[in-house]
């Protein structure tokens, strides 16, 4: 058993509670560490080469997932998890024993990630342990899309921007990177299908990738009008929200219809006098 420090014991032994240790003591409970840990293992480098040896998969897949929880940088989260106790508790780090991981060291696991198409792994294998907890109702689905800003700058190595990224108009202004597709569970708000594209693909052309097809309706916004129609999209009764138009005209009817109504309700005044009392 590792000896605690006189930081962790003393972190230990304080009587309040935040709140953001409550929600890092919910992750620790409701994240399946060890079936994440299985996916990542078998890619990830082992101990026993020449030189410095690798920081634990455990740790590192923690780390990644505190960089999304709060949005941070790698340089970011690295200063972030020094300042925290409850950071480092949350990692299972003692700093007088062993340091941080470094930002690139936290980069390199992300691309680990990536080229080996192990986020998907990882989505997956939640979404599985999701489904045996009873979770995932599967009854209905709601489809959504987000854009994701990217840089427009070309100040990098290869001195253009990023292919796979574009421009799309919402409203009245332009935005410049991806867009995220989400599937959620109509029942319990958790995501279960996702796939990402150039923010000017259209929304419609991708809802049929965020059914599991086990449910027997979907619903969008009034942008996926027209979805009920394609081949891939077929199966569920899809049912959309009012297009904004409409929605304001409709508005505008009700708070004319109440208004009618109070006056109708309302007693009637006495006339008033045409003639100045002196």
């Amino acid at each position: 058993m590792k000896q605690r420090s006189f930081d962790s014991a003393e972190f230990a032994l304080k009587k309040k509670t935040t709140r953001g240790e409550k929600f890092l003591a919910d992750m620790e409970r409701v994240v399946p560490w060890q079936r994440l840990i299985a996916v990542i293992e078998p890619l990830y480098p082992s101990s026993g080469r020449v030189g410095r040896q690798p920081v634990g998969a455990a740790k590192m897949l923690r780390m990644c997932l505190l960089q999304q929880w709060y949005g941070l940088a790698d340089e970011a989260l690295e200063d972030a998890i020094y300042d925290s106790q409850a950071l480092r508790e949350f990692v299972g780090i003692d700093l007088p024993l062993e340091s941080v991981p470094d930002a690139t060291t936290l980069l390199k696991f992300r691309r680990l990630l990536l080229d080996n198409d192990l986020t998907k792994a990882l989505f997956e294998e939640i979404n599985a342990h999701l489904a045996q907890q009873g979770l995932l109702m599967r009854a209905g689905t709601i489809v959504d899309a987000t854009i994701i800003a990217a840089p427009r700058s070309t100040k990098n190595a290869s001195g253009r921007r990023d292919p796979e990224v574009h421009q799309a108009k919402k409203g009245n202004q332009w935005h410049h990177g991806m867009k995220a597709h989400i599937g959620v569970d109509a029942e319990s708000g958790l995501v279960h299908s996702l796939v990402s594209t150039a923010a000017n693909v259209n929304d419609v052309t991708q809802a049929g990738a965020l059914l599991h097809g086990q449910e027997a309706d979907a619903f969008g916004d009034a942008g996926y009008r027209g979805v009920d129609k394609r081949e891939e999209a077929q199966g569920p009764q899809w049912h959309f929200a009012m297009q904004p138009a409409n929605a304001s005209t409709l508005a505008a009817v009700r708070w004319a219809r109440r208004w009618s109504k109070s006056r109708r309700s309302r007693p009637a005044s006495a006339p008033r006098s045409s003639t100045r009392s002196m």
